[in-house]
């Protein structure tokens, strides 16, 4: 939207052409976010609580959880509506991958909300029934998968990129790239879901992953750094730069609630969104297996939650004390914050692995 109106300057005065280039819109719209957040956070924290929108602590958990009870949730509403902004302000509203994130995002934001809505305001302790919560999200991750597939205008788009070589990409047909999206889209939407469950666990990790993504879209979509780096060229992929940069500063202003201990989580609404918007930026830059390392924590959370289910089914055992891995350990006696910040850490090595693919090859 901005980004038409500096053109319409750009006539009158030529200064306003900086405000074509990438790098300056990802700041822009990463500040944008973050303010909104930080202005609009204390007002939407103030209706949750007027309208006792609380959070409701399992009483088989860790006993450290009991005085959450009732903290304000549905907060990723918060980081919907930034991240929304900050892209529409400040991205090329004519580039379709744009759209189709912000599509895909908002969509499993409403799944959230809906599943949120029940559990928090209805009163149904178990939410959206797990079947109808899984059908939903596999329509929304397939809508998103075909829109790539049938919107798609080189090979590129749709070949499978494996990191640290430098010619292997291996070529997907419709089934395959759709199956493929799909599981990573929907996947890594539950993977985060899942890794919500301490005050900014799983929002630090997702911008740091955004943030990396950010720069994997800026060098794909750049045909010198591209063929430098000897990535697969898509033009016009660079504007996920200004999604990226968006959900860091909305999650970074989120993170001022949210960090222990929280003023208000963001439940289903945000886990669900952010996963799949995670995921789909993956897609789209053609770096599903570097997700998959750099979201490495993401994908613990939720193995060590199969593993679990599968143990107890198969042996009546429990592998650990407590699924997903984080309360395992604050029940072995780590502190919340020690817990946090420690994943925190596995983190940020894995995104710096993650960011290693770019150049070793």
């Amino acid at each position: 939207m901005l980004l038409y109106l500096t053109e319409l300057l750009a006539r009158r005065y030529s200064g306003f052409h900086v405000f074509q280039y990438l790098t300056l819109r990802g700041i822009l719209a990463a500040i944008t976010s973050l303010a909104i957040s930080l202005f609009v956070g204390p007002w939407m924290i103030d209706a949750l609580s007027r309208y006792q929108i609380g959070q409701r602590v399992r009483s088989d958990g860790p006993k450290s959880h009991l005085p959450k009870a009732g903290t304000p949730t549905m907060g990723g509403g918060l980081i919907l509506v930034s991240i929304t902004l900050g892209t529409l302000l400040w991205s090329d509203l004519s580039s379709r991958f744009v759209w189709i994130l912000l599509a895909t995002t908002l969509v499993f934001g409403l799944i959230g909300f809906y599943d949120d809505y029940l559990k928090l305001v209805v009163g149904n302790s178990k939410g959206l029934a797990a079947r109808y919560k899984y059908l939903a999200q596999s329509v929304g991750g397939i809508a998103a998968a075909v829109a790539l597939y049938h919107f798609h205008d080189s090979a590129a788009e749709i070949s499978l990129y494996v990191p640290f070589f430098k010619s292997v990409a291996v070529p997907m047909g419709a089934v395959g790239f759709v199956a493929l999206s799909y599981f990573v889209i929907v996947g890594t939407s539950n993977a985060v879901n899942l890794t919500d469950g301490l005050d900014g666990l799983a929002i630090m990790p997702a911008v740091m992953v955004a943030a990396a993504l950010g720069v994997f879209a800026y060098a794909t979509g750049n045909f010198k750094f591209a063929t430098y780096l000897q990535m697969p060229y898509i033009p016009g992929v660079g504007e996920v730069l200004i999604f990226s940069s968006s959900l860091v500063g909305a999650g970074l202003g989120f993170l001022w609630f949210n960090a222990y201990p929280a003023q208000v989580f963001m439940g289903d609404v945000g886990a669900l969104a952010i996963g799949a918007s995670l995921g789909t930026v993956a897609v789209m830059v053609r770096q599903e297996i570097v997700l998959f390392v750099m979201g490495g924590v993401f994908v613990l959370e939720t193995v060590s939650v199969m593993l679990q289910v599968a143990s107890f089914k198969l042996t009546g055992k429990r592998l650990f004390r407590m699924a997903p891995i984080h309360h395992h350990f604050e029940l072995k006696g780590w502190a919340e914050p020690k817990v946090i910040v420690r994943f925190w850490i596995i983190s940020f090595v894995l995104v710096l692995a993650g960011l290693a693919t770019l150049k070793i090859r």
